[in-house]
């Protein structure tokens, strides 16, 4: 596990919160999650008259002696959700900065100990190639999630990533709705847009964590420099380059980051998707605490 960013009074910190996940959602029974529907829950939620074929053990006799009408008492529903976890582990995520792989799967085991403290069922899946591989199985409870995230550390970060292709091969199979998170820098070609798509047409309550090194955010590279592509292949790759950086080019870089975040932002809100974009120099707990809670999954 990550121990640089989440430890055990970090855990703690957590159990003070909840996901917050939309009320349309079915689930399955035995979670915490409120939902649309009347449930068998002690929390009262609304009256509705009888009718023939209702269970007469619901029947409110006080309002019958008042009314000399059949009322029956609803409760509230609680469902169990399922939240998916895909980690991109491509090399562009931290093969040359193990700061930014910490940082990602810290951020994928506190998403994932909020949803086994909140009864939910969990899986991680870790994106290599165009297959999304799910190493651990599906998650219940906190025995079975510690167990899973202190292998965090053996995992492997290289080569590239087919965002769109993994998702949408690993959801095609998915049963129920629920969260997916999906981390990554999206830097990638792939569409990884049709696989928001599809999970959205599922009914799954989408969030999307790009996570970016400082260097990312704010380059100071200047003077001439030799950019190496993470994911190339050898130093032939047509995807390297030697370039002079100038003040110029520094400004431009700036505009094209601030553009690629805003046409992420505008296509997750068109989709009705939450969006977070975090730099790992950031202490985690603000991220969490601060980013997510803007989103509305937190709370």
């Amino acid at each position: 596990m990550p121990s640089k960013y989440i430890n055990d009074e970090f855990f703690r910190r957590l159990e003070t919160c909840a996901l917050n996940l939309r009320s349309d959602l079915n689930g399955f029974f035995g979670g915490k999650h409120l939902v649309k529907t009347y449930g068998q829950t002690v929390e009262f939620a609304d009256y509705r008259e009888y009718m023939l074929g209702d269970d007469i053990r619901r029947i409110d006799w006080n309002l019958y002696s008042r009314f000399e009408k059949y009322f029956l008492k609803l409760f509230t529903d609680e469902r169990q959700m399922h939240t998916q976890i895909y980690l991109d582990c491509s090399a562009s995520m931290g093969r040359t900065n193990p700061q930014k792989a910490d940082y990602a799967a810290a951020f994928a085991a506190a998403l994932g100990f909020l949803s086994v403290h909140n009864m939910d069922k969990l899986s991680y899946n870790l994106i290599r190639g165009g297959t999304a591989n799910d190493p651990y199985g599906l998650i219940v409870g906190k025995t079975s999630f510690f167990r899973a995230v202190g292998d965090f550390e053996s995992i492997a970060f290289d080569g590239e990533a087919d965002l769109g292709q993994a998702i949408l091969h690993g959801a095609e199979t998915l049963q129920g709705n629920g969260l997916s998170v999906i981390i990554s820098d999206f830097f990638t070609d792939s569409d990884w847009r049709k696989a928001v798509d599809y999970l959205c047409f599922k009914n799954r309550q989408v969030l999307l964590i790009q996570v970016l090194a400082p260097e990312e955010r704010d380059p100071l590279y200047s003077g001439r420099v030799s950019l190496i592509d993470a994911e190339a292949d050898d130093s032939l790759d047509s995807r390297n380059m030697k370039l002079q950086i100038t003040r110029g080019l520094q400004q431009a870089y700036a505009e094209a980051l601030h553009d690629f975040l805003d046409d992420i932002s505008s296509f997750c809100a068109s989709r009705g998707a939450g969006f977070v974009s975090v730099c790992s120099d950031q202490p985690i707990e603000k991220a969490l605490f601060g980013e997510l809670l803007k989103t509305g999954i937190l709370q």
